[in-house]
């Protein structure tokens, strides 16, 4: 065991001992209202799967996930995620983060029950993303695009604006 590994108490690479999904539409989750979800429904379209938090610098990007899903929605389901992971800057229960959502930013795109997007108790969806792509959310507000058939995934990084050219242009 590292030092870094010994100080954290936990092995980095310790995860639940969850089979990863074969496909992103063998999922599951409940939404913010308790209701499950089945990602089944969300074949053949693209997914902006991004972690979000209502306490962070980076929450403005609420609105432009807005009107990325208001602009492009017959092409893409935008799904947030809220995570507690980054400054514990996501401490809210559902119907508290629902109603910060609509409040503040009139969310109509899916959120999710609070997950947790990295570490050892890190969600069976962000196991399956991170086995994808390599890679796990640098901070709130990392965004995963998932193609039409759900087979490819391109990861951005928390700076990366949901309207930047570079996503926009994968639609």
């Amino acid at each position: 065991m590292g030092l870094v590994s010994f100080l954290s108490g936990k092995l980095s690479s310790s995860k639940p001992n969850t089979p990863l999904a074969n496909s992103i539409y063998d999922f599951k989750i409940k939404g913010l209202d308790g209701k499950e979800i089945d990602f089944a429904n969300y074949k053949g379209k693209k997914l902006l799967i991004v972690n979000t938090a209502s306490k962070c610098g980076k929450t403005p990007q609420y609105a432009g996930l807005e009107k990325l899903h208001e602009q492009f929605g017959q092409r893409v389901n935008v799904l947030g995620f809220p995570a507690n992971n980054f400054l514990w800057q996501e401490p809210g229960t559902s119907e508290e983060i629902a109603a910060f959502c609509e409040r503040n930013y009139g969310v109509q795109f899916q959120m999710f029950e609070k997950v947790s997007v990295k570490g050892s108790d890190q969600h069976p969806l962000y196991q399956w993303l991170e086995a994808k792509t390599g890679k796990h959310p640098d901070w709130n507000f990392a965004k995963f695009l998932v193609n039409e058939d759900g087979t490819q995934v391109t990861f951005f990084n928390s700076s990366v604006q949901p309207l930047d050219q570079n996503i926009v242009d994968k639609f």
